[in-house]
């Protein structure tokens, strides 16, 4: 079979997992429709048997805490190769605004990169020139890994405009700088989600770790206002369900929950205290 069209049948079954076109553009249009997207967070453990659980759970998509946490470049990439393959977007944070961390993301098969303590718009359209090819950036061509799905694309030229639909630039407000700067930071085009991050957000407002202190609430009502007002989605990580529903009565359209750590600490704690409990 020549190679043109043993890639154009490769595609086609692609398309059948992502009718849509691609997990990121299936992310972007599920928020677009009012969606309430839940993901899974990935803090140590990046394992493909982690993603398929997360995946039976019913988790909307996988988020990786690329910045506090150290990921071997095989495990990384076989967690997210696993997502896509399972229907599971992946969103990762970037350890730093580079180019090559940049890249080595999206080639892995990453579609949304997260901007830890975005502050002005300049680091954005920095970070949206990495993320998308020309003429919207300046994204070097590198087709045939994750971000193809091992796939060499029939048509290259087409497969680039794709990619720059796909592709998700997601803002990270954490800071007191960040916040002041909310409106141009959120207003910057090519911005697809606004994350405010409460646990540092509340240290910069004066309250460390109470996320439901209502100085920054007030504050985080703000910033979900503007994404309204620019047409972004809002989300966050609640302190709980409850806290959570109040904020999809805001209008959030998605969470970062939980890590795997927590999911295994409060699991495993549980067992133990369930069997201690039989000890008379």
């Amino acid at each position: 079979m020549p190679k043109s069209e043993a890639g154009a049948s490769a595609e086609a079954r692609v398309r059948m997992l992502y009718p849509e076109g691609g997990p990121g553009r299936h992310l972007k249009e599920r928020l677009k429709g009012g969606d309430v997207l839940i993901g899974g967070m990935v803090s140590e453990y990046a394992r493909p048997s982690l993603t398929k659980l997360y995946q039976m759970a019913g988790f909307d998509f996988l988020f990786i805490e690329y910045e506090h946490t150290f990921f071997g470049p095989s495990d990384l990439a076989d967690a997210v190769l696993a997502a896509r393959d399972n229907g599971l977007p992946v969103i990762s944070k970037v350890p730093e605004l580079e180019r090559a961390e940049v890249a080595k993301l999206l080639e892995c098969g990453v579609v949304g990169i997260q901007l830890p303590r975005t502050e002005t718009r300049d680091q954005l359209e920095t970070l949206r020139s990495y993320m998308k090819y020309t003429p919207n950036g300046t994204r070097a061509s590198a087709s045939g890994f994750g971000n193809s799905d091992y796939i060499r694309p029939a048509n290259k030229a087409q497969w680039m405009r794709d990619q720059n639909a796909e592709t998700t630039v997601v803002v990270h407000i954490e800071t007191r700088l960040g916040y002041e700067n909310a409106e141009e930071i959120i207003s910057t085009p090519g911005v697809d989600m606004v994350y405010v991050g409460p646990g540092d957000f509340s240290i910069e407002m004066g309250h460390p770790d109470d996320r439901d202190d209502p100085e920054v609430v007030r504050a985080m009502d703000e910033i979900l206002e503007l994404c309204k007002k620019y047409r972004v989605p809002f989300g966050t990580t609640a302190s709980g369900p409850e806290a959570a529903g109040r904020w999809i009565e805001k209008g959030a359209q998605f969470f970062e929950v939980v890590s795997e750590l927590t999911l295994i600490l409060e699991g495993a704690s549980q067992v133990v205290s369930d069997y201690r409990g039989l000890v008379k």
